[in-house]
C-alpha cells in the first residue's frame, strides 16, 4: 500500500522558509494589532456594553439625521428623522431585559447553522465526508483544488446559506487532507463565498431582493420606473470568472505562504483525521455510489417541488420560483440532503447501523459548536442594540451624505461609492439592511446626474460584497472564526481579518476597474435591458 504523509511530516526546515516581504510584513501588523484584542466573545460583550454607553450620550446629545425613506414608508417617523435612541433610560433597560432571550432565540444564522449541521453531522460521523474528500483531492492538482473551492463558493450564494455551513468547513478539511494548511483552504472558500457574494452565474435569491428596494428607490425620481430581478445578471456573470482568479490567485501566491507550514499540535485533536489521505476501499467506494444514487433521489424530490407549474414550493400568490418557500427554507433541503446521503452511506459501510447512530452524530456536531454559541449570544446582542439605537442608520446616512457633499458627477464617482459601501457594509452586515438604508440617498441622487439605477445597484453590491470577509458585523464571521479555531486552538480576531485582508484589497481594486471597463469604457448593459445612463 502506497504510504501517504501526513501534515505534521510535511514541515520544511526553518531554513527552507520563504522571506518575508514588505505585504507580508503589513499583513503581520494588522494580525498583531487585530490580536491584541480580547476573545471575541469578551470583545462582542464589551461592543454591546459600547453601544449601551453611546446610545446614552448621543440620545442625551440629540444626535439625529434626516431619513432618506419616503414619508410614510414603513419606519419613518412622523417628523422623518432617524434620531439615536437611548438605552441608559428606563424604557432601554426595560428593553435590555425582555429582549435579551429574544435577541438570541432570533438571531437569524444561529437557527440556519443549527439545522444544517444536524444534517451536516450525520454526513461526517458516517464517514462520507472524508472518503468524499479522499475521491476529490487525491492525485488532484493542488493549483486546481484552490480554483475550484473558490469558485464553488461563488456558485454556493444560489443556495443561500449553504456556503457558509457546508463548504468553508470542507474547504479546512480540504487542505488537511492534502497536506496544507487547512486554515488556507477556509480562507479560500470563505473569500468565495462571502468576498465574491453577488457575483453568480444564476439569479440568486438576493436578486430580486436588492432589485425591489432599488426599485423603490428609483421611483422617488421616476414613479414608473422598474427594476427586474436580472438587472445586474450579465455582469455578475461575467464577475464570477473574475472573482474566481483573483481569490485563487491572492489564495495560491499570498495567504498560504503567509501561513506557512501547519502545526497540527495547535488543532483540537477531534478535527485531526490522520487517514483522511488513505486510499478508498472497496465497500467506501461502494457506499460512495450508493450514497450518489441518494444525491440524485434528493434533487428528483427538490425539482418536483419547483419546476413544474405546481410546484408545491413555488410562490402560492404568484407562481414565482425565486422568490418562494424552496430558497426561503433551503436550510431545510441542506438537512435532508446531508441526513439521506449520510445514512445511506453509513449503512453501507456499516457506520450507520441504528438510528441511534443518527442521533449521537447529530448530537456530536452540536456538541463542537459550543463556542460558536456562546458567542452567538453576545454578537446577537451587539448586532440587536446596535439596531434599537439607530446607531448603524445614522451611520449609514451620514455616510451616504458626504458622498453628496464631494459634487463628483462623472463615471469617476462610481470609484468613490463602491469605496463608501465597502467601509459602511463595515457596520452593517446585511445587504438587504444596508440597501434599505442608503439606496433612496444613493439612487436618486446618482439617477439625477445622468446613471441608471441598475448600473447604481450593480456598483453597490461589489462595496456590499469585498468588506465581508473583514468585518466582525458580517453575521456568520463568527461561526468562520469557530470553526478556524478548531484547527488553531489560539487564533484571533487578528489573524482571521489579516487572513482575509488581501482578498478584500484586490477584490474591491481589480472588481472596481472592471465595472469601469465593462461599464464605461466598452458601454456594455449590467444585466439585459439594463441601460447605463438615465436621463432626468
Amino acid at each position: 500500500m502506497t504510504e501517504f504523509p501526513t501534515p505534521a511530516d510535511q514541515q520544511p526546515p526553518e531554513a527552507a522558509l520563504p522571506k518575508r516581504n514588505a505585504f507580508t510584513r503589513f499583513l503581520d501588523g494588522v494580525e498583531w494589532l487585530g490580536n491584541l484584542l480580547p476573545h471575541p466573545v469578551t470583545l462582542f460583550a464589551l461592543l454591546a456594553l459600547g453601544i449601551v454607553l453611546l446610545s446614552g450620550l448621543f440620545g442625551w446629545m440629540g444626535v439625529s439625521v434626516v431619513d432618506p425613506r419616503p414619508a410614510g414608508s414603513n419606519g419613518v417617523a412622523e417628523d422623518g428623522m432617524i434620531r439615536a435612541v437611548s438605552l441608559m433610560d428606563g424604557d432601554g433597560v426595560r428593553r435590555i431585559f425582555t429582549g435579551l432571550v429574544d435577541n438570541f432565540t432570533g438571531f437569524a444564522p444561529l437557527g440556519v447553522v443549527l439545522v444544517a449541521m444536524l444534517g451536516v453531522g450525520v454526513a461526517e460521523k458516517s464517514g462520507l465526508l472524508s472518503a468524499a474528500v479522499r475521491s476529490l483531492v487525491m492525485g488532484a492538482p493542488p493549483k486546481l483544488v484552490t480554483v475550484a473551492i473558490v469558485f464553488a463558493g461563488i456558485i454556493s450564494n444560489t443556495a443561500s446559506e449553504v456556503g457558509y455551513v457546508v463548504l468553508i468547513p470542507l474547504g479546512g478539511a480540504i487542505y488537511y487532507a492534502l497536506g496544507r494548511h487547512p486554515l488556507a483552504g477556509m480562507a479560500a472558500a470563505f473569500a468565495g463565498v462571502s468576498g465574491g457574494y453577488s457575483a453568480n452565474l444564476l439569479i440568486g435569491t438576493i436578486d430580486p431582493l436588492l432589485a425591489g428596494i432599488t426599485q423603490e428607490a428609483a421611483q422617488l425620481i421616476d414613479p414608473d420606473y422598474t427594476v427586474l430581478a436580472t438587472a445586474n445578471w450579465y455582469f455578475m456573470f461575467a464577475s464570477t470568472f473574475l472573482v474566481a482568479a483573483i481569490g485563487s490567485l491572492v489564495s495560491i501566491y499570498i495567504v498560504e505562504p503567509k501561513l506557512g507550514p501547519y502545526d497540527a499540535s495547535k488543532a483540537d485533536p477531534t478535527i485531526l483525521d490522520e487517514g483522511m489521505m488513505q486510499p478508498l476501499k472497496d465497500e467506501e467506494r461502494k457506499g460512495l455510489r450508493r450514497a450518489g444514487l441518494a444525491l440524485l433521489g434528493v434533487l428528483a424530490l427538490m425539482a418536483i417541488t419547483l419546476v413544474p407549474d405546481w410546484g408545491i414550493l413555488r410562490n402560492a400568490e404568484t407562481g414565482d420560483r425565486m422568490d418562494s418557500p424552496f430558497f426561503d427554507g433551503f436550510v431545510v433541503w441542506i438537512f435532508i440532503f446531508f441526513v439521506t446521503i449520510g445514512y445511506v452511506y453509513g449503512r453501507t459501510v456499516g457506520t450507520m447501523k441504528t438510528d441511534r447512530d443518527v442521533i449521537d452524530a447529530m448530537a456530536a456536531a452540536l456538541g463542537a459548536l459550543g463556542l460558536y454559541i456562546v458567542l452567538v449570544f453576545f454578537a446577537a446582542q451587539f448586532v440587536a442594540f446596535f439596531g434599537w439605537t439607530n446607531l448603524g442608520a445614522i451611520t449609514a446616512v451620514t455616510g451616504a451624505n458626504f458622498l453628496v457633499s464631494t459634487g463628483m458627477t462623472g463615471p469617476m464617482v462610481f470609484f468613490l461609492f463602491i469605496l463608501l459601501c465597502a467601509i459602511i457594509n463595515l457596520s452593517l452586515g446585511s445587504a438587504s439592511a444596508q440597501w434599505a438604508v442608503t439606496a433612496p440617498i444613493f439612487v436618486p441622487m446618482l439617477m439625477l446626474i445622468g446613471y441608471s439605477p441598475e448600473a447604481i445597484q450593480a456598483a453597490y453590491r461589489i462595496g456590499d460584497s469585498t468588506t465581508n470577509i473583514i468585518t466582525p458585523m458580517m453575521s456568520y464571521f463568527g461561526l468562520i472564526l469557530a470553526w478556524a479555531t478548531r484547527y488553531q486552538k489560539d487564533l484571533g480576531v487578528g489573524t482571521l481579518i489579516a487572513m482575509m485582508l488581501p482578498y478584500t484589497i484586490f477584490f474591491i481594486t481589480a472588481w472596481s476597474i472592471f465595472f469601469y471597463v465593462w461599464t464605461f469604457i466598452f458601454g456594455l448593459p449590467v444585466g439585459p435591458g439594463s441601460p447605463t445612463y438615465y436621463t432626468p
